[in-house]
């Protein structure tokens, strides 16, 4: 990759010794299966009903059945990194990562096949330009399309089993309004001329954020018809956004910037992190909000008012996203794994 996205999404790219990485098709060959994957770097972890399925490098999937007390290998049929996971319901889901690889399961997570990769996408890109006649967007696609599948997808979002926007490096983002059985550029649509990174996605109804690289923030407010750019509050880069219920966005990124608009992105405040750690993701989790970052600190809050508890998890290894287990557990996974916190009355502490 020609840029660094994140020191976590850097560590993961590089696993693979470029040597081995030329002499092997990662898109066609199936993630190796064995007590190894337990060790794996995650990335992103995620609820199918009552199961988390979490993803990371080498193309591994993990299973657990039992709130993150245990977890298995499902089989994957590329071995490239995987960056992101979403379950529609506790059936239909979508794994993504590098290369463009998109990974569909309709059983829960038990079993993935490749839905769309980098050269596919960088394809559709081309068709899409040519279909505007925009000489620049042409000109740029003819380089995605020479490049081949080089560049990651880093995030995903799915309002139900059939429509979804999928968005990654250098402006990738793709829609698809039938469950991925087919795909379409949305390049051209978003506002993103320089072709920065776009690193997160949220949504709630018809309100559609895109985060990105340099402080690029975009809205949709009719599903993604029309995106317009917002002005964010900060110029460094934002890796992680969410909305709340009550309809608040969060964005936040580098060095723990954490900010929030009560307006749909129309004005910002900043909101006081107590770790000034690179933020990678922020996840609404039953009634609680989580953020992780690049220290190793899970931080929780409640809804209403931003207030911050921090609780060290992965010994100081960075952290990529958390979620809420069926039975209210906490579980993390980054660096170091996957790691389950059990609640108790009075605080939260690793199993």
């Amino acid at each position: 990759m020609k840029k660094m996205l994140s020191g976590l999404l850097l560590a993961a790219c590089c696993a693979v010794p470029p040597a081995r990485a030329a002499a092997v098709d990662v898109l066609a060959q199936p993630a190796v299966l064995g007590p190894q994957a337990l060790q794996a770097v995650l990335l992103d972890v995620t609820r199918a009903g009552d199961r988390l399925v979490a993803v990371g490098e080498r193309g591994v999937v993990l299973l657990s059945d039992d709130d993150g007390r245990h977890w298995r290998q499902a089989p994957s049929p590329v071995s490239v990194t995987l960056t992101a996971v979403q379950f529609a319901d506790a059936r239909h889901g979508w794994a993504l990562g590098h290369a463009g690889a998109v990974l569909h399961s309709e059983d829960g997570g038990e079993h993935w096949g490749l839905q769309l990769d980098g050269k596919r996408a960088a394809a559709l890109e081309l068709q899409a330009a040519e279909a505007a006649g925009e000489a620049g967007r042409i000109a740029a696609a003819q380089r995605l399309v020479a490049d081949g599948a080089d560049k990651p997808f880093l995030a995903l979002s799915f309002a139900d089993a059939n429509h979804g926007l999928i968005a990654g490096a250098y402006g990738l983002a793709l829609t698809t309004e039938d469950g991925g059985r087919s795909w379409h550029s949305w390049m051209g649509r978003l506002p993103n001329p320089r072709g920065l990174h776009l690193y997160a996605l949220t949504r709630q109804g018809d309100d559609l954020y895109v985060a990105g690289e340099q402080g690029l923030l975009l809205r949709s407010r009719d599903a993604g018809g029309h995106f317009e750019a917002l002005q964010g509050p900060y110029e460094g880069s934002y890796f992680a956004a969410a909305v709340l219920p009550d309809g608040r966005l969060l964005v936040g990124g580098l060095r723990g910037k954490l900010f929030a608009s009560a307006d749909q992105g129309a004005s910002f405040q900043a909101l006081a992190n107590p770790i000034p750690a690179s933020l990678n993701g922020i996840r609404v989790a039953g009634h609680q909000l989580l953020l992780v970052n690049q220290a190793g600190m899970l931080l929780r809050s409640g809804l209403q008012d931003f207030a911050a508890q921090p609780l060290a998890v992965s010994d100081g290894l960075p952290l990529s996203a958390a979620t809420e287990a069926a039975d209210g557990a906490l579980v993390a996974v980054g660096m170091a794994g996957a790691r389950r916190l059990a609640s108790t009355s009075s605080s939260t502490k690793a199993d």
